[in-house]
């Protein structure tokens, strides 16, 4: 899975294709400082101002995180005729945005959020906005730049909504059911109680506190989940993806798929809603289904939440994090048995059929690889009981193996047809059988069915023998006299 989320990330940007980004634009403004000192005017403290910079905030951060990540990006939303305008604009010119479908309006100040920070704390925020209903002129700008926008046949929509008002319920259900007539994906980043003006939308993409108040109910609900479950079939919505900060993101489809958080230290989660959608987007927009997008997502957001700020992902931050994931995730799969068994017992909770194998596999080759991969194609999961050096040598001799233990282990684990591996010094690996209760044993078909150790217990509990065929003039015996020679 890791690499294939590799394989896509890097082609990221590899085609014409483009997403559209609609919703409450805004600019982040950032002072930073120290505290040294208490006021003596009144009782607070005084920042000696060392730094102030400014960054795309709201929808335009989603866009700014979509174009970083290398994906041709278009935005619609509305500014004021003011210097945060301008510096907005700026600011998604720099990075290749499209804001040709922003309206400017005489009659609201472009949305500013202001923040004074010190020591990664922040101390205080100032908001510049206007809660005044859009008027009519407004909403046929924003009318005129969707119809627009949508001509261009954008690969997907992202609704972004801040709650300042430009995504109303009509512009909302007109936008969707364009988009549903053109086949055009729409995802939406909610806010409110009432997500009625989102019904037929492709996705919804609330937190947990967001799915809360629209089910009616608590964070502490423990049928929250089923709550939003039913919300998303009321909507008529193909997934409904709820992130949960430390708890990781859940997506309800057809059924529920919890993804855990990436352990992270966390400076700042403003921004990580923005992150989640964008990138999720990306990942639609380049094949790969919700669930895998969504896997993408959550390791998006562990990126920006150790930043401070609203900072969007780019794509070699991406590509970074996924290298390194990908490298911690293989050094997990190298198990003891007590390390082992709370993933047996979870992937059996999850219904998947788990596959068990074992050998020496000294000197990995292609006949290795290739016979790997058709194991793991008799079921969902592959365990690979390894031979330590002891047993490899008890079975083949005193010269065996050539490689040790820990480095076959290491490289065993980086295929991404073995999803654990564990290590057993007994002359065979039926305890370690017993114990995992595998609903498939397999073998090379050079063995017979009553010749497979274990094979009678798989049967037993009602499972099968899979005998696989093997690849001709591989081996590792072969290899050795080949290089002695």
């Amino acid at each position: 899975m890791q690499q294939k989320l590799l394989d896509t990330v890097k082609q990221f940007g590899n085609t014409k294709q483009h997403a559209l980004v609609i919703g409450d634009v805004m600019l982040d403004r950032y002072l930073i400082g120290s505290v040294g000192r208490i006021s003596p005017e009144a009782p607070v403290p005084i920042v000696l101002l060392n730094e102030q910079n400014e960054r795309a905030g709201g929808a335009a951060n989603v866009a700014a995180n979509l174009s970083l990540l290398g994906i041709k990006t278009h935005i619609i939303g509305c500014v004021g005729n003011d210097a945060e305008a301008k510096k907005l604009l700026s600011l998604l010119a720099e990075i290749g945005v499209d804001a040709s479908g922003i309206c400017t309006s005489n009659n609201r100040p472009t949305i500013t959020k202001t923040r004074v920070v010190s020591g990664h704390q922040q101390m205080m925020r100032l908001d510049q906005e206007s809660s005044a209903v859009f008027n009519q002129a407004e909403n046929a700008q924003l009318l005129s730049a969707v119809q627009a926008q949508l001509a261009l046949k954008p690969a997907i929509v992202i609704l972004s909504d801040y709650a300042k008002g430009l995504l109303s319920e009509t512009l909302s259900q007109t936008i969707i059911a364009q988009c549903n007539a053109k086949n055009i994906p729409v995802l939406v980043d909610p806010k409110g109680r009432d997500y009625s003006k989102y019904a037929g939308a492709t996705a919804l993409t609330p937190n947990k506190k967001e799915t809360a108040e629209a089910c009616d109910t608590t964070i502490n609900d423990a049928d929250l989940i089923t709550k939003a479950s039913a919300l998303k079939n009321c909507l008529n919505l193909q997934f409904l993806a709820v992130t949960r900060g430390e708890e990781g993101i859940t997506l309800i489809d057809a059924q529920t798929h919890d993804i855990p958080a990436i352990a992270k230290q966390v400076f700042d989660v403003s921004g990580a809603g923005d992150t989640v959608i964008a990138t999720l987007a990306a990942g639609l927009m380049n094949g790969l289904n919700p669930l895998e997008s969504l896997l993408l997502a959550n390791i998006a957001a562990a990126v920006v939440v150790g930043k401070v700020g609203t900072v969007p992902i780019s794509q070699p931050e991406l590509l970074e994090a996924l290298t390194d994931q990908q490298s911690n995730e293989q050094a997990h799969k190298i198990c003891n048995l007590a390390q082992l068994m709370p993933k047996v017992e979870a992937w059996k909770k999850a219904k998947q059929k788990i596959v068990f194998t074992n050998g020496c596999f000294d000197l990995l080759h292609a006949g290795h690889v290739t016979y790997l991969e058709a194991a793991k194609k008799r079921g969902d999961k592959l365990i690979l009981g390894l031979n330590t050096d002891r047993s490899v040598s008890a079975i083949k001799g005193p010269t065996r193996p050539v490689v040790h233990e820990n480095d076959r282990a290491r490289v065993l684990a980086a295929l991404e047809s073995v999803d654990a591996v564990i290590l057993f010094d007994e002359d065979t690996p039926l305890n370690l059988i017993d114990a995992i209760k595998p609903n498939v044993i397999a073998k090379g078909s050079d063995y017979s069915a009553d010749q497979v150790v274990g094979g009678k217990e798989v049967q037993s509990w009602g499972g099968e023998i899979a005998l696989i065929d093997l690849v001709e003039g591989r081996s590792t015996s072969k290899l050795i006299q080949k290089m002695n020679t």
